[in-house]
């Protein structure tokens, strides 16, 4: 463990204190931690799905859902009841077992990347020293996936959409490293808790996006584009491809692509927070707070509200960058296909290689502001 509680640790100390062995505690808490991400994973779909849609309402001068629940928050319940009673319908010519299993990879690797993401400093599964590696390579099995999707339904529209997926996931996963990995120079560790602890020292002014404005746009664009959101959705582009890749899916199937892009945009959104907004910390610093209320930091209070406040400020962060990739969805046109790899590939790729070596220079000259 790392700077901060980890919620194994604790979890087989409560059990060893009441007399359960640790190999029986390490047991029991084996299957806890992916029902933990789960949940939280669902929760925060849902409340997604409610926001884009009163969003987008908004966004085109209209209601939005307003009759299921209080103004409409049951919508994305009712949404989710109609897709795990549709007919799962698999095409005569398609191979089953591909076509089966490439929802299942889209979303297994989503999911377990949200195993290293610090709410708090003592909430998070487990704290892995090299977290962002992990989630690096847990992202590149997704177009795997949609390849796989796309080739099994034995449909063209399907195909295109699975290979354009691939093509698109290889030109932005490149750009997204290399600005990730200058993250990694200045913080000298691969851990999202160090990488977070190490943007609390001044409050706001301590945040890596202001050290690394290029690698914050860079990794926001990449972001969209790995989750597919417009302008970047040409792997499922309805006017081109019908649905692209989901077009022979049906029932809970088509869900857990739904399942696995609104997830995977909670993920992306929480990163950037960690990674550059300063994750659980207070654009104010823990201390001017603790003597503007004359309590110490070691006081159970003030550890009790910075613990609290500290996964509210990290959830909200999130959300205001889940909310700027809705708004991006209804005021940005569509990119071609063309137009979406010269990006990647002649624009953010070299933009991301020089931002890397202008860190690793700066770091060099300036160790103090940009780690050492």
């Amino acid at each position: 463990m790392n700077n901060g509680i980890d919620l194994e640790y604790s979890f087989n100390e409560i059990l060893k204190s009441i007399g359960v062995s640790q190999q029986i505690a390490h047991i029991i808490w084996m299957p806890l931690p992916m029902l933990l991400v789960l949940i939280s994973a669902v929760i925060g779909v849902l409340v997604t799905v409610w926001l884009e849609r009163k969003i987008s309402a908004a966004a085109q001068q209209r209601i939005g859902p307003e009759y299921a629940g209080a103004l409409g928050v049951l919508q994305p319940i009712a949404d989710g009841l109609k897709l795990l009673v549709k007919e799962d319908i698999i095409p005569a010519k398609a191979d089953s077992l591909l076509f089966t299993a490439g929802p299942i990879l889209v979303l297994v690797p989503v999911i377990l990347s949200w195993l290293i993401v610090p709410f708090g400093q003592n909430l998070m599964i487990s704290n892995v020293g090299i977290g962002i590696f992990l989630w690096i390579a847990l992202s590149s099995i997704q177009p795997i996936g949609l390849l796989m999707s796309g080739y099994a339904s034995n449909n063209k529209y399907s195909l295109l959409g699975g290979l354009r997926a691939a093509a698109q996931s290889i030109s932005y996963e490149i750009p997204l490293a290399l600005s990730v990995l200058a993250i990694v120079m200045m913080t000298n560790s691969l851990s999202t808790v160090d990488i977070v602890n190490q943007q609390n020292t001044a409050g706001i002014f301590s945040w890596n996006v202001w050290r690394q404005p290029i690698g914050f746009v860079i990794f926001w664009i990449c972001a969209l584009a790995e989750c597919e959101r417009l302008p970047f959705d040409l792997p499922e582009a309805e006017e081109e491809l019908v649905a692209g890749y989901q077009t022979e899916y049906a029932g809970m199937k088509f869900a857990l692509f739904y399942l696995g892009s609104y997830i995977n945009l909670i993920l992306s959104a929480l990163l950037v927070s960690v990674l550059y907004l300063g994750g659980w910390g207070f654009p104010i610093p823990v201390e001017t707070f603790s003597a503007f209320l004359k309590i110490p930091l070691t006081s159970p209070t003030i550890q009790v509200i910075t613990a609290t406040v500290g996964i509210v400020m990290t959830i909200l962060k999130a959300y205001f960058l889940v909310f700027i990739a809705i708004l991006l969805r209804w005021t940005t046109p569509r990119v071609r296909i063309d137009q979406l790899l010269d990006l990647g590939w002649k624009f953010l790729l070299p933009i991301s290689l020089a931002n890397l070596l202008l860190t690793a220079g700066l770091k060099l000259a300036l160790p103090k502001f940009f780690g050492g």
